[in-house]
């Protein structure tokens, strides 16, 4: 049976070779949800300098790799994930960022669902997730990533239903509140919230009920994908 060869390496010719040198890497800042609170996804530095102390998850970009293609496998190595949402968040380059030597980060952001993710393969990295209003300190400039990531999770999240990126397939109105109640930090008038998302037209209502909390329990709901494109694609501006 026919083999296709392997296909060999692009050899890289450096012409800049006389040039100063530096390193490129990318951070992942990953956010899930759970019971009520925001969550950020660290672990402790494998590597000197700083070599036990709480960090982002990340990765020096390869020479043969996009810096996307690198935060996606950082991703999947930590979490097992692929296809989920992330953005490019920025460009960390202040000169004297990072003590172990020239380096700039391209910092980018993710949404996670937390009943999707391998557990086990994180527990193998020794990964561990904290509450975003307490966290430990980070590394480097890894808090202001944070920090410039939660600040655009609230941006976006005011006309984009990214939010529903961290909930599972199927969940209910308060569940949904209390989401956005986690990333906008304050607390948010029920009876409005509900008339809001409502107007979009983007859930569907399903035939169960989520019971954990109550005996009456509370109808569980879908986001409808299709819908919302739709809308999108006609100049609506999704808004909660």
């Amino acid at each position: 049976m026919y083999k296709e060869k392997e296909q060999e390496p692009v050899a890289l010719y450096d012409f800049y070779q006389q040039k100063d040198k530096m390193y490129v890497a990318t951070d992942c800042i990953i956010f899930g949800f759970d019971s009520g609170s925001l969550k950020l996804l660290t672990f402790k530095r494998r590597v000197e300098p700083l070599k036990g102390e709480w960090s982002l998850i990340g990765s020096f970009v390869k020479l043969e790799e996009d810096v996307s293609s690198a935060a996606k496998r950082v991703l999947e190595e930590i979490t097992g994930l692929t296809n989920v949402f992330m953005e490019e968040l920025k460009t960390y380059g202040v000169a004297d960022r990072d003590p172990g030597y020239r380096c700039i980060s391209i910092g980018q952001y993710a949404l996670i669902r937390l009943n999707e993710y391998d557990k086990e393969l994180v527990e193998q990295h020794g990964a561990v997730w904290h509450d975003v209003n307490d966290l430990p300190e980070l590394v480097l400039d890894h808090r202001q990533m944070v920090d410039d990531a939660l600040e655009e999770l609230k941006r976006k999240a005011r006309y984009r239903p990214i939010g529903f990126e961290l909930l599972p397939e199927k969940f209910t109105i308060p569940q949904l509140q209390s989401l956005y109640e986690a990333i906008y930090q304050k607390e948010l008038d029920s009876r409005n919230f509900r008339k809001k998302v409502m107007s979009h037209n983007v859930l569907i209502k399903l035939d169960e009920k989520d019971k954990s909390s109550s005996k009456r329990g509370a109808y569980l709901y879908k986001f409808d994908h299709d819908t919302y494109e739709k809308l999108i694609r006609s100049g609506y501006n999704f808004e909660i």
